[in-house]
């Protein structure tokens, strides 16, 4: 196996509302190799949203360690963890959040503007099979075509970790495959470590690891052995 990315020790997060504790993560251990593509199911609450969010510095334990690359990043202050995030993570979310009045090129460059060793916006943009719509702006774009402008923007600052919660979950099946292509394809092209949130179990079979979260622990892990290809997997 590869060395450790990141690793994780008895993580609790516990929400005060006032009036009732909300505990979104109880205890969860895991280790995380780089270049490896896991896939995070379970139900709405059960507390894997919350542990991505901890993984990328924006949000912090209320206990328990996160160690990347060999230093501690529990307990770093908000200007460090500005830079982790800067540096060291990209995300891609469900919607896909891009400047309506950029272009696809002006929107993944406002990345490589700020980013120490970035990937040009056109090569970026190639990675995920959009240079035929390099110049068009978001409302000229499909759902799929916006989500691929998104990872695009994730990837162009070269990202050692990848977090993408629900990307597909907006999309129809079909958009949705070119879109976990785009994803599978950087993981193996730039050795990004990449974990991705889904409710759709077959896409489970893309994944080296599969791990299920239940009630803010996970409840199963599963090394899925040869991983399929998006285009393969039964929706």
């Amino acid at each position: 196996m590869p060395p450790n990315l990141m690793t994780v020790r008895n993580l609790t997060k516990v929400y005060d509302t006032g009036e009732v504790k909300v505990h979104a993560l109880r205890g969860v251990d895991l280790d995380i190799a780089q270049g490896e593509l896991i896939i995070l199911l379970g139900p709405s609450g059960s507390g894997k949203s919350t542990l991505l969010n901890i993984l990328g510095g924006l949000d912090s334990p209320t206990s328990g360690e996160v160690v990347f690359q060999g230093k501690p990043l529990t307990g770093s202050s908000s200007a460090a963890l500005t830079r982790y995030r800067r540096q060291h993570v990209g995300f891609i979310f469900q919607f896909y959040n891009l400047v309506p009045s950029l272009t696809a090129r002006e929107n993944v460059s406002l990345v490589t503007e700020i980013a120490e060793d970035p990937i040009p916006a056109e090569e970026a943009l190639a990675l995920v099979g959009m240079s035929a719509r390099i110049d068009h702006f978001p409302a000229e774009l499909s759902g799929g075509e916006q989500q691929r402008v998104a990872v695009a923007r994730a990837i162009a600052k070269r990202p050692h970790l990848l977090l993408c919660d629900e990307p597909t979950g907006a999309l129809d099946s079909t958009t949705g495959v070119r879109v976990l292509e785009a994803l599978e394809h950087v993981n193996r092209a730039l050795g990004a470590t990449t974990l991705i949130i889904t409710h759709n179990v077959g896409i489970a079979d893309m994944a080296d690891r599969v791990i299920r979260f239940s009630d803010g622990m996970i409840a199963s892990t599963e090394n899925m052995g040869r991983r399929r290809k998006p285009s393969e997997i039964s929706w």
